[in-house]
């Protein structure tokens, strides 16, 4: 029995997927942290966070640094957290 092209082709594409997300457990890990900030908070929350602006943590810190160093792993990370960040602040009016 012969496969379709397009059942291999799903199946790499799916290893390859499953590949790439296991090999940056902590870019997850951090992508996910600031989805659920987002979601979770309110307009005003998000406002308060801008204006109080804390120093960044030491995690904080390496992750940032992580994302600068790495092209692929910043596309990865934007990709993540992208869609419910921006959303968030054009439904909070904080992107003009």
């Amino acid at each position: 029995m012969k496969k379709a092209p397009y059942q291999i082709g799903l199946m790499v594409t799916l290893l390859y997927v499953t590949f790439a997300a296991a090999q940056h457990p902590v870019l997850d890990a951090v992508a996910n942290k600031v989805v659920q900030k987002y979601q979770s908070s309110t307009c005003e929350q998000l406002m308060l966070q801008k204006a109080q602006r804390q120093p960044p943590t030491a995690a904080e810190q390496k992750a940032m640094e992580m994302l600068r160093s790495d092209p692929q792993m910043r596309h990865e990370f934007v990709g993540i957290v992208a869609d419910t960040v921006v959303d968030k602040l054009i439904q909070c009016g904080m992107i003009p």
